[in-house]
């Protein structure tokens, strides 16, 4: 299923609803893909989430980057982008 941002922020309950019963939900802003809406794999033994998030972080230092504040950035950056 493909939805706007807009559409998404009305719907929010049902697309994740369609996501964890194994529905792919694709969202555009401005026609243009940015983002997938998936069920969670279940299936990763906490072992393996710790070891993602290790890496996680680990890219994150190398990136040098807050990722903190840059996913708020983006995050107001695509709502102000919505009401254009």
């Amino acid at each position: 299923m493909i939805t706007t941002l807009r559409e998404s922020k009305a719907r929010l309950s049902e697309l994740v609803d369609l996501a964890s019963k194994g529905h792919e939900v694709l969202i555009t802003v401005r026609g243009k893909l940015r983002a997938r809406l998936t069920a969670v794999d279940t299936a990763r033994s906490p072992e393996e989430r710790a070891a993602w998030a290790r890496e996680l972080r680990a890219l994150q230092k190398a990136n040098g980057k807050n990722t903190q504040k840059s996913r708020s950035d983006d995050i107001l950056a695509d709502l102000r982008e919505d009401r254009l």
